[in-house]
């Protein structure tokens, strides 16, 4: 990392330290002086209350409408309309270098899906939103179908109110596949062809969601992993920007906007979840929230020796068992 770079993300350091020595006030209403905002109400009346092109990023996984305990199921029809007005409001706020990036799934009704990305694609492309990726975010654990296969994807999508928008790639570089690769033809000829920092990180994340055995599991049922949203915050915003969450559910969002010292606005109408938001914020702030380490390779339970993953019927014991079972 050159030097240039290296001092700014120094200081920014050293001003989030001071600033979780001196603790952090969530406030419940929206000002642009909050570190940390959680609305206790409809994410619409928040909205009202920012003005134009005060957020540098808004990220959100909305509701699906598929009947959780925070949603009252609706017809599709009117679930785009409320997704509609949201959006449009999260498209006021935005800054001309801004992004907004909508987490989904799919919609299910009576055993047929309508992806949510597509169906709110064209709201998106009304309010004159541009799409930069559709991310697929892949992880490993859901529900098992019967009648079709099971989904183990759901998407990011990305989109910018403008073509000159911000985006900064070094710092949500991965390592490379090939480190030590060169140019093999060429002026650089034997020099090294990757870039020192890492690879782009691509457009399929890989992260494990958070399920009951996951270090960040709260009792929400929907609840995005930190590093996800981190990728974003790091790659779309600068330090003190702001970041806005309408659907906040267990406050992710403002937590990694704080982690890397960006202000985080959400709205939340669930008590619970609101509780639960406010927690791990001011466990962030205090450097005691458990977190899964961003750079952290995801569980291969055949590396860690799980015994579960020898399938017992396949083990000698097991075929002499067999073998004697037959006899009888």
């Amino acid at each position: 990392m050159s030097l240039d770079r290296a001092i700014p993300q120094a200081l920014g350091t050293l001003i989030l330290t001071r600033a979780m020595l001196k603790g952090c006030k969530i406030a419940t209403k929206y000002s642009a002086r909050n570190r940390a905002t959680v609305y206790d109400g409809n994410c619409l009346d928040l909205l009202a209350s920012m003005p134009d092109e005060s957020m540098q990023l808004v990220v959100t996984s909305p509701p699906y409408n598929i009947g959780k305990e925070y949603e009252k199921r609706l017809r599709l029809s009117d679930y785009l309309d409320q997704q509609r007005d949201v959006i449009s409001e999260c498209t006021r706020v935005l800054r001309p270098d801004g992004h907004i990036c909508w987490q989904v799934g799919n919609y299910t009704q009576n055993g047929s899906i309508v992806p949510l990305d597509a169906a709110l694609y064209p709201i998106f492309c009304d309010l004159g939103l541009k799409m930069r990726n559709r991310i697929v975010w892949h992880f490993e654990h859901g529900l098992h179908c019967k009648n079709r296969f099971s989904g183990r994807y759901e998407t990011i999508n990305w989109y910018t109110k403008t073509d000159d928008y911000y985006f900064d790639l070094d710092p949500v570089r991965v390592p490379q596949k090939y480190p030590g690769k060169r140019h093999f033809k060429g002026p650089k000829a034997g020099e090294f062809s990757c870039n020192p920092l890492g690879k782009n990180p691509g457009d399929v994340w890989v992260f494990p969601n958070v399920k009951s055995n996951h270090v960040e599991k709260t009792s929400h049922p929907c609840q995005f992993p930190v590093e996800l949203v981190e990728r974003l915050v790091l790659s779309m915003t600068r330090e003190d920007d702001s970041v806005l969450d309408p659907f906040l559910g267990a406050g992710t969002t403002i937590v990694a906007a704080m982690m890397h010292n960006r202000r985080g606005h959400g709205a939340e109408i669930v008590p619970e979840y609101i509780e639960i938001a406010k927690a791990r914020i001011n466990q962030a702030v205090r450097g005691t929230l458990p977190v899964r380490p961003k750079d952290r390779p995801v569980f291969d339970p055949k590396m860690a020796g799980k015994k579960l993953t020898t399938a017992p019927w396949l083990s000698k014991e097991w075929a002499d068992a067999g073998t004697l079972f037959e006899k009888e």
